[in-house]
């Protein structure tokens, strides 16, 4: 088992769309639901190879609920063995289990991240 996971996912892109105004272009509606199912996937597989007391950390770089709070909020729901705690240097603001910051905010990126630990 690992004691730290970091989760990259792929995402919508949506936080990042002032630096790749493409995105607006590319990116439909109808990618989510497969977006969504692949963050699902990685945070289920991944978390069996967390130990106990170790820490996950999700992060996107989008603005929606759905890849963020929401997934965090099911996340937990599956896993009684989860627990999302405060990182250590908070940034952002709070958005359910984790931290959004967006696009413009101290001249950054959108951004969520969320740590989750094993009880």
């Amino acid at each position: 088992p690992f004691q730290r996971i970091l989760i990259d996912a792929p995402c919508s892109g949506t936080g990042v769309i002032r630096r790749q105004p493409d995105i607006k272009w590319h990116r439909r509606a109808a990618d989510m639901p497969a977006l969504v199912e692949q963050q699902r996937a990685l945070l289920d597989a991944l978390w069996p190879l967390l130990a106990d007391g170790g820490r996950l950390v999700y992060a996107t770089c989008s603005v929606l609920q759905d890849e963020n709070a929401r997934q965090i909020d099911a996340f937990l729901a599956r896993h009684r063995d989860a627990v999302a705690i405060d990182p250590a240097l908070p940034v952002g603001r709070r958005s359910g289990h984790g931290w959004q910051i967006l696009p413009g905010e101290g001249d950054m990126d959108g951004f969520f991240h969320a740590v989750l630990a094993r009880r």
